[in-house]
């Protein structure tokens, strides 16, 4: 867990805003770790897939939009959470 809290702290200079894009995005891939190790255990959980699959798309969603409105800052949070890159950006 602290190797999430820096790369969060790196992320938004050392702020916890939770509404920025790139804060949304590091607490989702939190979010779809803790949900995908779970997964692992219960493979029959299909609500809980189901959540993961929104999970992925929303995260999506804010990578195309940051990818769009900062590409320096994209190309960090890629970096930093060892993301692959969204296909043709």
């Amino acid at each position: 867990m602290d190797k999430y809290k820096s790369i969060d702290a790196q992320l938004v200079g050392g702020k916890r805003d939770t509404g920025s894009t790139a804060s949304q995005i590091y607490y989702l891939t939190h979010q779809i770790l803790k949900l995908t190790s779970h997964l692992e255990l219960h493979s029959e959980d299909y609500s809980s897939r189901r959540g993961l699959r929104k999970l992925l798309g929303k995260r999506k969603r804010l990578l195309i939009y940051l990818s769009d409105e900062n590409t320096v800052l994209y190309a960090k949070i890629i970096k930093n959470l060892g993301l692959r890159g969204l296909k043709g950006r």
